[in-house]
C-alpha cells in the first residue's frame, strides 16, 4: 500500500441478507432451551484500499457472496455437531439429537448439522466469517480486514472478526 491508497471500511446491511431458522441453545450437559425459531440478520463490514479509480472493490460481489451463505442456512433447523453435550444420529431418513435423556427426531430434509459447539450468534457470526474468507470470488481483493454481524433480534448482535497481517 502506498500513502495515496486511503483505507475505506464498506459495510452491508440489506434486509435480504437474513434467513430463518429453528435453534435450541444449550447451556450445560442436562439445561437447553425449548425449540424455537428466528428471522435472523446478517451484516458485514470490510475494510480494504481505494485503488487510483476511487474504488475499493466491486461490493456486488459481496453482498452475492453473503445472500448465498444465508440461503444456505434459511429455513433449516441448525443443529450443533462440534457440540460436547450433543450427539447428532442419522438414521432411516430421519435424525435424531440426543441431549441427556432425551431423543428429539426431526426429518433429515429439515436439519442442518453445522461444525460449531452450539446454535448461538457468536458461533454463527464466526462460522459465516469463516465461510466468507473461502470463497474464491473475493480472493486477491487486498481486503484488510472483515467483521461480520448476526442478529437473532432487535438490538442483538454478536460479531466476529478478522484482521490481514500485512
Amino acid at each position: 500500500m502506498t500513502p495515496q491508497q486511503p483505507l475505506t471500511r464498506i459495510e452491508i446491511s440489506k434486509d435480504y441478507l437474513n434467513f430463518s431458522a429453528g435453534h435450541f441453545t444449550l447451556f450445560s450437559a442436562t439445561e437447553r432451551e425449548n425449540l424455537h425459531g428466528h428471522n435472523f440478520q446478517v451484516r458485514c463490514a470490510v475494510t480494504a484500499a481505494v485503488g487510483t479509480d476511487g474504488l475499493a472493490f466491486d461490493y456486488v460481489l459481496l453482498k452475492r457472496v453473503l445472500k448465498n451463505l444465508c440461503d444456505q442456512l434459511d429455513e433449516r433447523v441448525l443443529l450443533p455437531q462440534r457440540s460436547p453435550h450433543l450427539c447428532i444420529e442419522h438414521r432411516d431418513g430421519m435424525v435424531f439429537a440426543l441431549f441427556a435423556d432425551e431423543r428429539i427426531p426431526f426429518l433429515e430434509r429439515d436439519v442442518l448439522p453445522l461444525p460449531i459447539r452450539n446454535v448461538t450468534i457468536e458461533e454463527l457470526a464466526a462460522l459465516l466469517l469463516a465461510r466468507l474468507r473461502e470463497r474464491p470470488e473475493l480472493a486477491g481483493r487486498d481486503l484488510r480486514a472483515i467483521e461480520l454481524g448476526v442478529s437473532s433480534g432487535l438490538g442483538q448482535w454478536a460479531f466476529s472478526s478478522w484482521e490481514s497481517r500485512i
